[in-house]
């Protein structure tokens, strides 16, 4: 039984897409794992330096003890045994006014920039009478006994405190390690003057942080107002958490925002109470205090970039052999399978030079170097495959017209679903005009004839 060749050929194109994408695949493989070695040397440089910082306070606690006798039992049955129960009391302030600094310190592991920053941070809270530290008793006749007031100031990683000072009234107190808490261990301390506890005055006090830390910086609104104004050099700023600033501006040098929160519109104050964790971000609901955070992101990520780019590879496959089939059935060419083949190999290492390139280069210029290679490449080839070096520059033209959309696809995510149906259907609607008078019975039919160069 006798073939057709127009089968035979259809067959063998199929073929070579199912290898093509093969190809793509394996790409797309390897951007996923040089986007896990970025996320190693990330985790690297959190290990050895800071990871992702959470801050906490300043909030006043204080530990202690009551103890009673409990009889039971009459006559000779008659027992005395002593109860105890230990508990905590918390203040929160009333005012936190917190003012930030932040520069980033960028670390490197081989080739991987991790961001990493370091944060002056000021930090003055008032609170009122501190009759939240009075204890009260809950057993008659008991035995109540305090350890002094603390100020803590808690942070998720207690490496990144380069240092830390805290005043009251004017006179710098000893700080110490650690926060002397159950629930929030991480960070540092000072001891405060058992007189105040009893005092009828507001009380206030001043902390200067400098704190280090990698890629986030999240703050929880302990008090019953939270006010913060940040400054950084970093120009790329994502505000995440459970409360966006309330102002904001971001410059070519860096941005500037500003939050304001009411403890009327978050449970951080009693999630403090009751112990509850201290998160970079809201991992879980409920079991962390609520924060707000900034991340300082690279917007560029040439690997988020490149996997983007592989996942367009086959709609640059087709609509490339799509072009070629269109010139070989208008100007009756033959082309061999090998030579899609070769087309389509071209078309796939350029993914490959794009992520190699970006991982020295800017995104934009590894962009322009691979796409301009290979837009030479198939120009040169093309005035081969097509006859003629007016065609060669006219594929070589359309290839280049595909990289510039699919650079316009990857700046423009938000629309990027829109503007590839666009060009599917201007592809499409042009296909449809060019071949509207063939007679496609004859032309199948009728023999073609080899490319040959003018």
């Amino acid at each position: 039984m006798k073939v057709n060749p127009l089968v035979t050929k259809t067959f063998a194109i199929l073929v070579i897409v199912g290898l093509l994408m093969l190809a793509l695949g394996r790409i797309g493989y390897l951007a996923d794992e040089r986007q896990q070695r970025f996320r190693e040397a990330e985790s690297s440089v959190e290990h050895s330096q800071a990871g992702r910082q959470a801050l906490l306070g300043p909030v006043l606690h204080s530990a202690c003890v009551e103890e009673w006798e409990a009889v039971s039992g009459e006559g000779k049955d008659r027992v005395t045994t002593t109860g105890r129960r230990e508990f905590d009391l918390g203040a929160t302030p009333r005012l936190l006014s917190v003012q930030a600094q932040v520069a980033m310190e960028p670390r490197y592991r081989g080739l991987f920039k991790i961001n990493t920053y370091s944060a002056r941070t000021v930090l003055k809270a008032q609170w009122a009478p501190l009759a939240a530290l009075r204890p009260t008793a809950e057993h008659k006749n008991s035995r109540l006994s305090c350890q002094p007031p603390v100020l803590m100031v808690g942070v998720s990683d207690a490496r990144g405190i380069r240092q830390a000072v805290v005043q009251v009234g004017g006179d710098s107190l000893p700080v110490r390690a650690g926060t002397a808490h159950k629930s929030h261990p991480r960070g540092f301390h000072a001891v405060l003057p058992e007189a105040l506890r009893q005092s009828e005055q507001p009380f206030s006090a001043e902390v200067t942080l400098e704190l280090v830390g990698t890629t986030d910086l999240a703050v929880a609104p302990v008090a019953d107002d939270t006010r913060m104004q940040l400054d950084a050099n970093w120009p790329h700023p994502s505000f995440g958490g459970r409360f966006l600033p309330v102002t904001r501006e971001v410059r070519a040098d860096g941005f500037t925002a500003a939050w304001q929160v009411s403890s009327l519109a978050t449970t951080a104050p009693l999630d403090f109470v009751r112990g509850a964790a201290l998160c970079t971000s809201e991992r879980a609901e409920g079991k962390c205090i609520e924060s707000f955070n900034v991340s300082f992101i690279d917007p560029v990520n040439p690997y988020s970039l490149s996997d983007r780019a592989i996942k367009y590879g086959l709609l640059f496959i087709a609509l490339t052999f799509v072009a070629v089939a269109m010139a070989e059935v208008m100007r009756r060419l033959r082309v061999h399978p090998i030579q899609y083949l070769l087309v389509g190999s071209a078309l796939s290492i350029f993914f490959l030079l794009l992520l190699s390139l970006s991982e020295h280069l800017s995104f934009a210029l590894s962009y322009a170097l691979a796409s301009a290679a290979c837009v030479g490449l198939l120009g040169v080839y093309g005035s081969h495959l097509l006859g003629g070096w007016r065609a060669g520059v006219g594929f070589g033209a359309g290839v280049a017209a595909l990289y510039g959309a699919l650079y316009a696809l990857l700046q423009m995510e938000q629309t990027a679903l829109v503007m590839g149906s666009v060009l599917l259907f201007v592809v499409l609607a042009a296909v449809m005009l060019l071949t509207r008078r063939l007679d496609w019975y004859s032309l199948l039919r009728a023999p073609a004839t080899p490319a040959v160069d003018e």
